[in-house]
């Protein structure tokens, strides 16, 4: 079987998005013509319009004389390796064309030439997911690996059932929609810069070439690539290679180390920490929470475990550019606001982190400070995360490890968390060390069994992921290393991006910079220091 390529011919330059270019002909006369009847179906484009289709471009020789003749990868290049793989492939079955989809990401403008990605869509079994990836990811002149897997919504695609162009192919039970760049983003890009005369190929009659699939260029990565769902609601994977999921749990096992053996391992359970940080990684705003007054004598009532790695976390979510907020106490608020002050003196923060309190003084409060005016289809932030944080035990108090109730020192932070299990697309995270923290409510049966005073102490509200650390500042620093790993991973960099645009590879000395460290001073903020290990192991890879 030969190769597809989709065909565009047009006075232009490749469009800096994802479908591969892989082959560029000159105009005619200077070498081989252009493909006149080569394709079984052409677009004929007027100042950006499309104003008919053709069988043959034989028509216009003396218009082709001028221009250039791009010729872009095609997925339908790799479906004879996803289906050697057992992959089934419902278009096939159904006898149909594909399914296209305009989204709304947008490429890389060059000059006059700017569009939307536009991207295939194949149903695949959930448990064919790793495999599909791993068979498409070598394959980079076909589009390599998805860039996008689960819920349509996530793209700007509102209904699967109607595609832009195609046709639309009907999953199974179990499938779950899968998405490439396609190389019709050719033909949008065309269409957008309004040349006065262009050609495209009309989509799902693809140029083959002579060039057979087992012969194609196979990008030679020792790297494997993992496929994991970080939400349900909506279905959203990411993806990322085998070496960085692995320094991860490398990573959640150092932490796990129970320093005052009280019984903490019971609580772990494996790839918390690297689902949180998938999830990160994809998030554009996150609000972060902390605060434990279990010193009920003392003012201020704090323990240091918490604030450190709350601003650990947010140093390097500001290196990734991402929003970021401080939610505690009011009565907490000047204690705090120090801390960041001094955290950007010191130069472990580049900017003051905005630091906010929450009340809870009306039912729909929660809401209306997570969503801009309280309406569930915006909010303010992706993802929230509590470190540390005193968490709401069954009977609505709050304990230290002692049974001391501490209620009156705690805003309810905790409606925040249970309001963000009904905004769709928000994702929390509950990071502690002894069950009694906000978030732990995931681990609750086992810290009622393995952990002192656990049958009163423990937080009864849950979180999506529970990570847990012998000391939660732990927990905070590994978030930190493992968003720095998931970043600089190359697999995953492409997918978080959808494959538009170059690696992010400048900004690594950014991200490197923002890595918890004792010589940053943290070793000031708390007398809980992260596992040299840690650390180490994370800085190695930095050089």
């Amino acid at each position: 079987m030969g190769a597809a390529k989709a065909a565009v011919a047009g006075s232009m330059r490749s469009p800096l998005a994802p479908p591969p270019r892989s082959y560029r002909d000159m105009p005619v006369g200077a070498g081989d013509h252009p493909p006149r009847t080569d394709c079984l179906l052409y677009r004929i484009y007027e100042y950006g319009a499309c104003t008919g289709t053709l069988t043959s471009l034989k028509d216009y020789f003396d218009q082709l004389k001028d221009m250039v003749t791009f010729y872009l990868g095609c997925s339908f290049s790799f479906e004879k390796a996803v289906h050697k793989v057992g992959v089934p492939l419902r278009n096939f079955e159904q006898k149909c064309n594909i399914s296209m989809y305009k989204t709304d990401i947008p490429c890389c403008r060059v000059a006059s030439f700017c569009c939307n990605l536009v991207v295939t869509m194949r149903p695949i079994p959930e448990d064919k997911l790793e495999a599909v990836v791993g068979a498409t990811y070598p394959l980079k002149d076909s589009h390599g690996a998805p860039i996008h897997i689960g819920n349509p919504g996530l793209l700007g695609i509102q209904n699967l059932s109607s595609p832009d162009y195609g046709d639309p192919v009907q999953p199974h039970p179990g499938d779950v929609p899968v998405f490439w760049a396609c190389g019709v983003t050719g033909v949008e890009a065309v269409s957008n810069c309004k040349s006065p005369l262009a050609f495209t190929h009309s989509p799902g009659c693809m140029f083959v070439t002579d060039l057979k699939n087992e012969d194609a260029a196979v990008h030679n990565s020792k790297e494997i690539p993992k496929v994991h769902c970080i939400s349900q609601n909506p279905l959203h994977y990411s993806i990322a290679s085998e070496t960085a999921v692995q320094k991860i749990r490398e990573l959640e096992s150092l932490i796990g180390v129970d320093p005052g053996d009280r019984g903490v391992k019971h609580l772990c359970c494996q790839d918390e920490l690297l689902k949180t940080c998938l999830s990160l990684s994809h998030a554009r705003s996150v609000l972060i929470t902390t605060g434990f007054p279990t010193h009920f004598n003392h003012e201020p009532p704090e323990e240091n475990d918490g604030p450190p790695g709350a601003i650990a976390m947010a140093a390097m979510l500001q290196s990734l550019e991402k929003h970021v907020v401080i939610v505690t106490d009011q009565r907490a608020m000047s204690l705090n606001k120090k801390i960041i002050e001094d955290a950007v003196q010191q130069g472990v923060l580049k900017t003051p982190v905005p630091l906010l309190s929450y009340q809870g003084d009306a039912a729909e409060s929660a809401l209306m400070f997570l969503c801009e005016n309280g309406n569930l289809e915006r909010p303010r932030f992706d993802h929230l995360i509590a470190i540390e944080r005193a968490g709401m035990a069954a009977d609505g108090n709050y304990y230290n490890a002692r049974k001391v109730n501490i209620k009156h020192l705690v805003d309810p932070i905790d409606e925040l968390f249970l309001a963000a299990h009904t905004i769709p697309g928000v994702t929390t995270t509950g990071i502690g060390d002894g069950g009694n923290e906000l978030g732990m409510g995931k681990v609750k049966e086992a810290v009622r069994k393995h952990i002192k005073n656990g049958d009163v102490i423990a937080c009864d509200v849950e979180a999506d992921f529970a990570v847990v650390a012998g000391i939660s500042n732990w927990g905070g620093y590994a978030v930190a290393c493992a968003l720095y790993i998931l970043n600089t991973c190359e697999i995953h960099d492409r997918y978080l991006r959808k494959a538009i645009g170059f690696p992010r590879l400048s900004k690594k000395a950014n991200w490197a910079s923002a890595l918890p460290s004792v010589t940053k001073g943290f070793e000031e903020f708390c007398s809980h220091s992260a596992p040299n290990s840690l650390v180490v192991m994370v800085m190695n890879d930095t050089a």
